[in-house]
């Protein structure tokens, strides 16, 4: 049942009795591939053209601030046993911010899911004329999200054994290329860094590199020992991310210092050409499409879950919470994501979605910090340390948030006010227990 008062918060797929079967390896998986997609393969050139050969070096330093960030989120999402991740931790302060947190959430991996889908179109491109504008884009970008939306709604099982072999397939190629483009070209000389207003707007970008680590935390009911495994898994996401952004951007910058006079959609591309010609740039372009649409797949299986509980709490329209009695999926909910992210990939590039997505994980990762002491399983002591690093991790986030610009607030706002609309003109039910 829903539970309107401040305190214990029911979780996602409490009614379901799922069993606790991910350990510390699949934890690290889920939170790994929530943070690796597409931006490896599209930051490199962006990032080379604005500050050369010391672009690798913003990756330790948004690392670090990351970590300020992740730490205090980690304790708070260690008192949260039950699954849902953030949509369940805003509830705490009530119903209403409950719900507008887990729509924030839910808007964010839409935006990821649209910038991602950009730049797996802009890869196909290399090979297939015309796909990179116009009418053959749009189609292949309708093609893709209906594809997703099928085999989730056809109820394909995931299993730790293929995201883990997916992992392989996209991390592997791209450490061979890096070394090999460091052994050939030398490892650069870093550079001056540009004025401080430019690196704040490049900072805003990088981080885009970071969110998603929280992915794990969504499957927080069926983890074993969560309270100790989400947080290591977090943190060494977050240490290994950036070790393997700063690899490749290194080795990019290595080769090109200065960017890409084209191809700057697919920029490793032009760095596996430059390693052994068309074979590399295929090689690089197959790693590209497979991390991006493992990239993708994982996030149409979890994030139309947010919706379907939140209808089934009454919370959104009943439709939402329709199960396809064939394959018991929630097909009502996955058909609405794909068409929120259609939309969203059509009307806007990678860099813009990238930099809505991130404005909005801000929001999340500073409620959730400051849930810890309503959370259903707070430590029993809080001292004076965790709350100096909360605030340094709530004050990065405030600073991060700054950066957007106007039209990135005013596109969050429009979609969270439209959650809102959902919300208010939805009548309010009890869930099914």
């Amino acid at each position: 049942m829903l539970h309107d008062h401040r305190g214990y918060v029911p979780a996602l797929s409490d009614k379901h009795g799922l069993p606790r079967r991910i350990g510390i390896g699949g934890a690290l998986l889920l939170a790994f591939n929530g943070a690796i997609g597409a931006s490896i393969f599209a930051l490199p050139a962006t990032l080379a053209a604005d500050f050369g050969t010391s672009a690798p070096w913003l990756f330790p330093l948004v690392g670090i601030a990351s970590l300020l960030i992740a730490v205090p989120f980690s304790r708070s999402v260690a008192a949260f046993p039950e699954s849902g991740g953030p949509a369940t931790y805003g509830r705490v302060f009530g119903r209403l911010a409950g719900f507008e947190l887990g729509w924030i959430y839910y808007v964010a991996r839409a935006t990821a899911f649209a910038a991602n889908l950009n730049v797996l179109v802009s890869y196909f491109a290399r090979w297939w004329t015309g796909a990179d504008g116009g009418a053959i884009r749009v189609g292949l970008m309708l093609a893709l999200v209906a594809g997703f939306a099928a085999i989730n709604i056809s109820g394909v099982r995931s299993a730790m054994r293929v995201l883990g072999g997916l992992t392989l397939l996209k991390t592997v190629p791209l450490l061979l290329a890096a070394l090999g483009a460091l052994v050939i070209a030398g490892v650069p000389t870093p550079g001056p860094l540009p004025p401080v207003n430019e690196v704040e707007t490049g900072v805003l970008i990088v981080f885009y590199a970071f969110v998603g680590f929280e992915n794990a935390t969504v499957t927080a009911g069926e983890t074993k020992e969560p309270n100790r495994t989400l947080p290591r898994a977090l943190l060494g996401t977050i240490g290994t991310v950036a070790l393997l952004y700063f690899f490749v951007q290194l080795a990019f910058v290595a080769v090109f210092p200065f960017g890409l006079e084209s191809g700057q959609d697919a920029p490793l591309l032009a760095l596996g050409a430059w390693l052994i010609g068309p074979v590399g740039a295929l090689v690089i372009g197959v790693t590209a499409i497979f991390s991006t649409a493992g990239n993708l797949h994982s996030n149409m299986a979890a994030t139309p879950r947010v919706t379907f509980a939140m209808a089934e709490r009454g919370e959104l329209p009943g439709w939402l919470a329709k199960v396809n009695r064939r394959f018991d999926t929630p097909a009502a909910s996955i058909l609405f994501f794909a068409g929120l992210i259609a939309v969203l990939a059509i009307s806007g590039s990678f860099v813009w979605l990238a930099v809505v997505s991130t404005l909005a994980r801000m929001i999340i990762y500073s409620v959730t910090i400051l849930a810890l002491p309503r959370a259903p399983q707070p430590p029993e002591r809080i001292g004076a340390s965790h709350w100096l690093i909360a605030a340094i991790g709530v004050l990065i986030c405030v600073l991060v948030a700054a950066q957007a610009d106007r039209t990135a607030w005013l596109t969050l706002a429009v979609l969270s006010g439209a959650g809102l609309l959902l919300y208010f003109f939805t009548p309010k039910r009890s869930s099914a227990s």
